[in-house]
């Protein structure tokens, strides 16, 4: 039956699909259920490797998100990690919401961390809108920068010059990804600072 899915256009598509994967992004995501990240940047199945949580957190006691990350870095060899958060997301409110959301608390408090090191820009912020989808953004750069405190990726980047951090945002009243302009090696020398990972 077709319905203009992929293995309709090709007829190899499951074949293609078993003989393994060689990614070359990492896509860090949020849950949403809107933010499909093949459709919304054009990628083919095989082309991503995918993780997605509450907020698009990269947590380092995460095992999860950890564990991700030294696959896709170490074994798959990606190229490129996106961490692509979304304006008007549900968790960053929550995370700024004063109720008891049980075993999100402590998940969201992270978010309340990032609200916290941005307090003075944040609260400059008049507009409610316009505060929170500030806070996604600054919420993804922080992420990037947990993306570069890895071992993995510090190790990768210092043998191989990748995986390169990218920090995007989606919108959905317009269907487009900004691209926050994360400079991954001028973040990795601040970083290293305090977070060096690296044998000296």
């Amino acid at each position: 039956m077709g319905d203009g899915s992929n293995q309709d256009l090709d007829p190899e598509f499951f074949t293609k699909l078993s003989e393994g994967q060689t990614p070359e992004y990492l896509w860090i995501g949020c849950s949403d259920s809107r933010i499909p990240a093949e459709q919304i940047t054009g990628l083919e199945p095989g082309e991503a490797f995918i993780h997605r949580n509450i907020a698009n957190l990269v947590c380092n006691i995460d095992l999860n998100s950890m564990s991700v990350i030294e696959y896709a870095v170490r074994h798959l060899k990606v190229k490129h990690i996106v961490v692509c958060g979304h304006y008007g997301c549900g968790g960053v409110k929550a995370a700024m919401t004063p109720q008891d959301l049980g075993i999100l608390n402590p998940w969201l408090r992270n978010i309340r961390d990032v609200y916290r090191l941005h307090e003075k820009e944040l609260d400059a912020i008049k507009n409610e809108e316009e505060r929170y989808n500030r806070l996604v953004e600054l919420n993804v750069v922080e992420q990037c920068k947990n993306v570069i405190k890895t071992a993995a990726v510090q190790e990768s980047y210092a043998k191989q010059q990748y995986p390169v951090v990218h920090g995007w945002v989606f919108g959905f009243r317009d269907g487009l990804l900004k691209d926050l302009k994360i400079d991954h090696e001028a973040m990795l020398r601040d970083i290293q600072k305090i977070y060096n990972l690296m044998e000296s």
